[in-house]
């Protein structure tokens, strides 16, 4: 019986291109990610929290809905916490099967957001018992939100991503919006165009990533 060697070279240039063709799309599919992880819990997280702000903090003060008080701030954060290991959690498997310039890459990046969000939140709480409890709301809100849509758009510089810039720049328009609107109104539109614009990037993103591999 012949012995067969599994490491022989291919034995013409087709097979070698063939070779070659289906070890980059093993590769693409070990760091390949899933779209819906990364949005859809934060379009989720902001979707209900901001929702609920609305509800229960609405324009002028408005309540449309008794809630507690606790209860939207107290939503929002624990579903933004939750979203937080979502990500952290598919970054890091993803992260296992890259190294050089792509892994440093994706920490810098990660680190980047920690950083700016520790800047912003030291800052606000320096100024915010300056202001009356509403507008208060409106800064943090308003703040936060504008660090995302400018995180956005330098994430699709890194990774030359026009979806990432598009919808960065989507976000920072309909947050001056709800800036001219005031507090209230700001939340609704970030629920909606925010959150709701989250889930439909994460859901654009999986139905092209199912049709390149069709």
């Amino acid at each position: 019986m012949t012995p067969v060697d599994d490491d022989a070279p291919p034995a013409s240039a087709a097979e070698s291109l063939e070779l070659i063709r289906k070890e980059r799309a093993n590769a693409a599919r070990v760091v390949a990610l899933n779209p819906l992880l990364y949005y859809v819990p934060w379009g989720l997280a902001w979707l209900i929290g901001f929702g609920l702000l609305f509800l229960r903090y609405g324009p002028d003060g408005r309540v449309y809905v008794n809630l507690p008080q606790w209860l939207p701030l107290t939503s929002l954060f624990v579903l933004m916490a939750l979203a937080m290991v979502s990500t952290m959690f598919v970054s890091a498997v993803r992260g296992r099967a890259l190294e050089g310039r792509s892994s440093w890459q994706g920490t810098a990046y990660g680190l980047a957001w920690f950083f700016a969000f520790a800047g912003l939140g030291s800052t606000i709480s320096h100024f915010a018992k300056l202001l009356p409890e509403p507008e208060r709301g409106l800064l943090w809100a308003t703040s936060s939100v504008a660090l995302v849509g400018a995180m956005y758009m330098c994430g699709a510089a890194i990774w030359i991503s026009r979806d990432m810039f598009v919808f960065g720049a989507w976000l920072t328009v309909i947050n001056i919006a709800g800036v001219a609107a005031g507090a209230g109104w700001h939340s609704l539109i970030i629920s909606l165009g925010g959150g709701g614009g989250l889930i439909l990037l994460g859901l654009i993103l999986q139905f092209r990533e199912r049709m390149r591999k069709a």
